[in-house]
């Protein structure tokens, strides 16, 4: 009888045993998401991480996203440790550490070079997060139709992902709606890994031909005082006009100085190379810790991919109308290049040079390009800061 109660205890203990036909699907998600990675390079950095922590976290009885936990024992505060990947959610991402240390590296590695050569092309970077405050709106007013509940926190976290800057948006989830983050990391990723499919259409769409074969004028060189001046300057703004984005743009802007400076090459491409590598295997299985079958497996997380897609078309054609109006009034602007005003750097200013080069082969827009991508980036952080402001 011992032998057999044995039996049955491991018996009991067995992933077959335990498994339930949620976590099953959601291992198959996770087995696509990698797909997605290795065989269509989508975004591999980040979906390799995330498929593969969405894996560990929906195996059954190991416990691998349990969060730590403090209880009071026999008048003694007792922590009883959480999973391999609780702990590193708990670490990095429900802190705000890892999209900030993201953040540092991105920094290091841009060149804002052509936003200060042509500045007005920030205001591109501007209009294309007009797709995250309609859809805040839209994701309200779906949450009326459909019933899901969806908070003014929640839309604010939901529409985050017009930003196209992955980053950002687990920055802001973490910080409004922790239990939504798995969705919307998947969904801010799948859209940046998918500008080259998503944003051409609304490219033609919303451009003639001739407007597609203009032609800019090479930019300015810009000088190494204005390229230390500009981190600086725009920290100060941040700081006066909107604090609650200033984690965000001042790690970026720090990263940035790095670069600029000179005089710390060496931190800088730690900060672009073994930093933010490290900080990015963490922040996707940290991720991934979030894709178990009873966070994600709800209708939510349809209602959420379907208001990302809308988040990030309406963005895309934020910055192209823009542009065209700015064109008609006498700046002479490719409107392609609002579209790289999302800021999915670089991938959006490659596929605007892809474009305007399959209308005219001696059209090179990517550094132009270049100046409303990196105004994205600028342009979604402050955006999250509003909305932490209003919401948080």
């Amino acid at each position: 009888m011992d032998l057999l109660t044995a039996f049955a205890d491991l018996w009991h203990s067995t992933g077959l045993y335990n498994f339930t036909g949620g976590q099953a699907v959601m291992i198959v998600v996770c087995l696509v998401i990698l797909w997605l990675g290795i065989v269509k390079q989508f975004e591999p950095l980040l979906l390799l991480p995330i498929g593969f922590g969405g894996l560990l976290a929906n195996i059954p009885v190991a416990g691998m996203a349990a969060l730590s936990v403090t209880a009071l024992v026999d008048g003694q505060l007792v922590t009883q440790a959480g999973g391999f990947l609780g702990q590193i959610y708990q670490f990095g991402i429900a802190s705000g550490l890892f999209p900030l240390f993201i953040f540092i590296g991105v920094g290091a590695m841009t060149d804002f070079g052509p936003l200060i050569a042509n500045p007005k092309t920030a205001l591109l970077g501007g209009a294309a997060q007009l797709g995250i405050f309609t859809t805040v709106i839209g994701a309200i007013l779906l949450s009326q139709v459909f019933g899901f509940g969806f908070t003014l926190k929640d839309a604010a976290s939901i529409g985050i992902i017009g930003g196209a800057d992955g980053p950002t948006a687990i920055f802001l989830a973490s910080r409004l709606s922790p239990h939504l983050l798995g969705a919307i990391a998947v969904a801010a990723y799948s859209y940046m890994a998918l500008v080259p499919i998503i944003q051409p259409p609304i490219m033609r769409l919303l451009t003639t031909k001739e407007e597609r074969m203009i032609k800019m004028e090479q930019l300015r060189a810009v000088s190494r005082r204005e390229k230390i001046i500009f981190p600086l300057m725009v920290l100060g703004i941040c700081i006066l006009l909107i604090p609650d984005a200033t984690p965000l743009v001042g790690a970026l802007m720090f990263g940035n100085l790095l670069r600029e400076s000179g005089v710390a090459e060496r931190l800088s491409k730690t900060a672009q190379n073994e930093f933010i590598n490290i900080v990015t295997i963490l922040l996707g299985l940290a991720v991934g810790s979030k894709l178990s079958a009873d966070k994600f497996l709800r209708p939510e997380t349809l209602g959420i991919l379907a208001l990302g897609l809308v988040a990030f078309s309406v963005g895309t054609a934020g910055g192209l109308l823009l542009a065209k109006l700015m064109n008609r009034m006498g700046m002479k602007i490719n409107p392609l290049i609002g579209a790289a005003g999302v800021s999915a750097v670089p991938m959006a200013a490659r596929v605007v040079n892809k474009v305007g080069q399959e209308y005219n082969p001696h059209n090179f827009l990517l550094m132009h390009a270049m100046g409303p991508n990196v105004a994205g980036v600028i342009g979604s952080a402050v955006a999250a800061g509003v909305l932490l402001a209003v919401c948080g």
